[in-house]
């Protein structure tokens, strides 16, 4: 890199499980909330921003522009450009990675960075034939014509299309993730029990992370206009084990498939902030910084096996570095699902996959389940899709600084057959 890029300070809401209905923050209220506490902690005042980038997947019809939004009602003032990036699962980490290309070309000094999603509140859709419908309604003039259009009205037309479904299904190859991960599970050879095996894991480590305190440092509690607090996240099964989990049934591939809800990442609601800078407002604003961002790297591959997107991503970072991948003291992989995460371990182990689709000499090895996910991962905490990227980073930097470790690898798949990935340094 040109010069370092420092991470300041973080901090994230707890992520909330969608349940079935709209939850009680909007997207914009998720980041304003995290986005304020951590201002109101810094030696610089809000408008000394030189830009607020926020990665958001899903933005509602009223949010489309949300990092604008967000930024004014934190009070950066009417100077500081707000901005709004989507790449997916990855849009936090795009936001990271765009903010860091301006810090880069000088464009930016001090940059507040980081991602959002309320999935909850994803939309309910009306289907083509129902807005043919309504158009043909609205033309109506005469009574005639209206009776006539509802002579052609089907009950039918009203079934709702959900949107976060629609999101979630590939467009090149028409497959949800879910099926994608299924691919990979045919693939590796994993099986249920695998996967559910791991599954079983991230909510205990998960658990035990809570219980040591292991995410206060980066969780800004939420109160909803009824005075609840939302201190927590609460995606968290501390009851999970191999027998709970045996009793769901696949979802994506209801006949052949192995890839169920408990071993699937959770629809949630959340957002992650970090703030970057450079040397120069380092020194400017007398800021100590917590970590620098050494690296990152994007990567493509088929849609239809996007989960070994980490895989993509990360080895070339290896490779610049002369890095093995227990070089690492630490490594975040998204979970977005189970499978997936188990297919990225089981293609760095693969002499065939390493030689023929990295430009590896063999495999590359396994890496050291003490060293990968210590606080478990989305399976138990949830997928806010645009946050996920950016709170991998700022946990993955948190739990090095904790243990002592000097740097970390955060990696994290993308809808669409991409891969993204970036290289920590603890300081």
């Amino acid at each position: 890199m040109i010069q370092p890029i420092y991470i300041i300070d973080g901090a994230r809401t707890p992520f909330l499980k969608a349940r079935n209905a709209p939850g009680p923050f909007a997207a914009s209220d998720l980041a304003t909330a995290a986005g304020s506490a951590l201002l109101a902690r810094q030696r610089f005042t809000p408008d000394q921003l030189d830009e607020v980038i926020l990665g958001c997947a899903s933005p509602s019809p009223d949010e489309v522009n949300i990092g604008r939004v967000v930024a004014l009602r934190m009070g950066c003032g009417l100077k500081v450009p707000g901005w709004t990036v989507m790449r997916n699962c990855a849009s936090g980490m795009q936001a990271l990675d765009s903010a860091m290309a301006n810090i880069h070309c000088g464009r930016s000094q001090l940059v507040l960075a980081g991602g959002v999603d309320a999935l909850s509140r994803a939309p309910l859709l009306y289907s083509d034939a129902m807005v043919r419908w309504f158009a043909g309604w609205m033309g109506a003039r005469s009574l005639g014509q209206k009776l006539a259009m509802l002579k052609q009205f089907r009950p039918g037309y009203l079934a709702p299309v959900i949107g976060i479904m629609k999101g979630l299904t590939d467009p090149i190859v028409g497959q949800l993730m879910g099926q994608t991960a299924e691919n990979l599970a045919w693939k590796f050879g994993i099986t249920r029990e695998d996967m559910d095996a791991f599954s079983v894991e991230s909510h205990r480590r998960v658990a035990a992370a809570q219980d040591a305190g292991h995410f206060a440092d980066e969780l800004v509690p939420l109160i909803d206009r009824d005075g609840t607090v939302y201190g927590e996240d609460d995606g968290l099964r501390r009851d999970a084990s191999m027998a709970g989990l045996a009793k769901l049934k696949p979802f994506f591939d209801k006949k052949y498939g192995r890839v169920t809800p408990a071993n699937s990442s959770q629809i949630t609601d959340g957002a992650t902030w970090l703030v970057l800078a450079s040397e120069e407002a380092v020194k400017r604003f007398k800021l100590e910084p917590i970590g620098r961002i050494v690296d990152s790297q994007w990567a493509g591959l088929e849609p239809d096996q996007m989960g070994l997107g980490p895989v993509h991503a990360a080895t070339p970072i290896l490779k610049r570095h002369g890095l093995g991948l227990n070089d690492l003291d630490l490594w975040e992989i998204n979970e977005a699902f189970a499978a997936q995460v188990i297919a990225c371990l089981r293609a760095w182990q693969d002499e065939d996959y390493c030689r023929t689709r990295l430009d590896l000499p063999g495999a590359l090895g396994a890496i050291d389940p003490a060293r990968l996910n210590v606080d478990g991962g989305a399976v138990a905490l949830g997928h806010p899709v645009g946050a996920s990227g950016a709170r991998i980073v700022l946990h993955l930097l948190q739990s090095l600084r904790r243990s002592g470790g000097k740097r970390g690898i955060a990696s994290i798949c993308i809808g669409g057959g991409l891969g993204g990935a970036m290289l920590v340094e603890a300081l």
